[in-house]
């Protein structure tokens, strides 16, 4: 047992013995034999075959990214719709050969690094790297050329825009004609309550024109947007693409953030309207009651409901555009303030007329001397009232003359009414015109001939009966005024015509002359006053005489 273990203890410390030895020699050997590292290289690999490969670093690009980058460059040369292949050269600097295109794209740098690890020199590689750039991009011209495909692309791309373009204008032009046929059917017109804002034939016009612009917009757009796709096939104008399309989508995703960011004030403003059009319904309900006398307020008369309510709707909605306001985009920035300070001193300089104007009309309807259909004289101006409006009076003369007159002439003239006490409940107005007879003749056949003149005219009233008033004693005749009481005050003048008829046959039948002592009649022995050349050629001048027939 005991020589076992011996045997066993000799044999483990043999082996022991040998893995020292061997250990030591491979130590000596890797002392005495050289350490190379050999370095891994990414291919430039543009088309099916690899042209060369990239092993070192070049500042924060790594082999692998400066591999990619070479390789996009000769891409990009490739795609150039007219390459030139003597424009590819080497340009040396102080650190590297570069291999540059039309003196402008570096397409690559061959460093010092680069020969060491290929074992060569600068020159060389860059010889090497560039005859196989050339070589590549050459034949894969002649083999692979992209430009007939491009122009072929270009020409199919035209023909379809062509297409589109036509069969747009085709399809508007059908439903134009459509729209033209169908017109009594989709154009009556537009109205609001008994306003009549728009007739069927200026709808039509304007839905027409409006149809127009769509199209050719729609047009516009197609050809814009068609540009891009167009300036894509081409590498040179790749760019333009992103270029055109910022200039539509730029501008639109600044309106859609916009809106969006707008939505909380806008739901915010549609409330404060909401609120506002129902209050005022509320209160165009309580002043309706009021002008329909269902409610009578003491000292409120029922024409005054009307106008009442415009000044408070105006105030309503002046207030309501005070809270919006701060609401509106925009409102914030100094251009939107400095309109309005702008737009608020034109309005305070242009309009100072327009505002007396404007107050002058709300004090005449609290005034209320008068209203719509009165005969009235204002200044020297008689007729009967056609329009109240905020700014203006117009009143229609009895010939028929349309009078604007200014509110504030109006308020600061006087006005008569002649209308005002001609009701069912009163006795009418009291028209007048005054005679003068001599003192030979008595004052009761006067009246008496006066009273029955004005009973024969039309449009007065019988009750109660006309009167008659003796206004002065002169040096010569004495003055008769007969009044007599009308609820026409609108034909006045024709009342008074007939009036003045029937006072000379009255007279006439009672034997009574409407003279005065200045009366005179003595022509004879005068030449007439008509002008010579209407004179017939044997006219001579009549002699005075006297002849006293008894």
């Amino acid at each position: 047992m005991k020589i076992k273990v011996l045997r066993l203890l000799a044999f483990f410390f043999v082996l022991f013995s040998f893995s020292v030895i061997a250990q030591k020699n491979n130590l000596k050997s890797l002392e005495k034999e050289p350490v190379t590292v050999k370095l891994k290289g990414y291919p430039v690999k543009p088309f099916n075959d690899t042209l060369f490969f990239v092993y070192h670093n070049v500042g924060s690009f790594s082999a692998k990214e400066r591999a990619q980058y070479i390789t996009n460059k000769i891409k990009r040369l490739y795609n150039e719709s007219f390459f030139e292949k003597d424009s590819i050269k080497i340009i040396p600097s102080d650190v590297s050969m570069d291999i540059v295109y039309q003196s402008d794209l570096v397409i690559m740098s061959v460093l010092e690094a680069d020969a060491k690890a290929e074992n060569t020199t600068i020159k060389a590689i860059a010889n090497r790297n560039l005859a196989k750039i050339k070589s590549a991009i050459i034949y894969q011209n002649e083999n692979y050329s992209q430009l007939p495909k491009r122009i072929g692309y270009t020409a199919l791309l035209t023909l379809i825009i062509g297409l589109v373009l036509f069969l747009t204008a085709r399809i508007f032009n059908y439903i134009r004609k459509y729209i033209v046929k169908n017109r009594a059917k989709y154009f009556k017109g537009v109205s609001y309550n008994s306003i009549k804002i728009l007739s069927p034939e200026k709808q039509q016009f304007l839905a027409l024109r409006f149809f127009g612009i769509i199209k050719i917009i729609t047009l516009i757009l197609i050809v814009y947007l068609s540009l891009p796709v167009l300036f894509s096939i081409f590498p040179a104008t790749k760019d333009y693409t992103t270029t055109l399309l910022k200039w539509i989508l730029t501008p639109a995703k600044s309106a859609v953030m916009g809106f969006v960011s707008f939505l909380p004030s806008l739901f915010t403003i549609i409330v404060i309207i909401i609120i506002f059009k129902y209050s005022l319904k509320v209160i165009k309900f309580f002043f309706d009651e009021i002008k329909s006398e269902n409610i009578k307020i003491d000292g409120f008369y029922s024409d005054w409901a009307l106008p009442t309510f415009n000044v408070i709707r105006l105030l309503m909605y002046a207030f309501m555009l005070v809270i919006i306001f701060p609401y509106l985009p925009g409102s914030d920035s100094p251009i939107f303030k400095g309109v309005s300070v702008f737009v608020g001193v034109l309005f305070s300089l242009g309009s100072s007329n327009a505002i007396a104007n404007m107050v002058a009309g709300l004090v005449i309807t609290y005034m209320r001397p008068f209203k719509i259909g009165d005969y009235i004289k204002i200044g020297d101006v008689s007729g009967e009232v056609i329009e109240k409006t905020a700014l203006v009076t117009r009143i229609r003369t009895p010939k028929f003359e349309d009078i604007t007159i200014p509110n504030a002439t109006v308020l600061s003239s006087t006005s008569t009414n002649y209308s005002a006490n001609t009701n069912q409940s009163t006795n009418g107005l009291l028209i007048h015109t005054t005679v003068t007879i001599g003192y030979d003749v008595p004052w009761k056949d006067i009246h008496a001939a006066l009273i029955h003149a004005a009973l024969n005219t039309d449009m007065i009233e019988k009750e109660p009966k006309p009167f008659v008033l003796q206004t002065s004693l002169d040096d010569f005749y004495v003055s008769y005024q007969i009044n007599v009481y009308t609820k026409e005050p609108t034909k006045q003048p024709r009342i008074y015509s007939s009036l003045h008829q029937n006072i000379q046959d009255s007279f006439n039948a009672a034997g009574i002359e409407i003279m005065s002592p200045h009366y005179g009649a003595l022509r004879d022995g005068n030449t007439t006053t008509i002008p010579p050349n209407y004179l017939k050629e044997d006219y001579e001048s009549p002699v005075f005489n006297i002849k006293n027939k008894g």
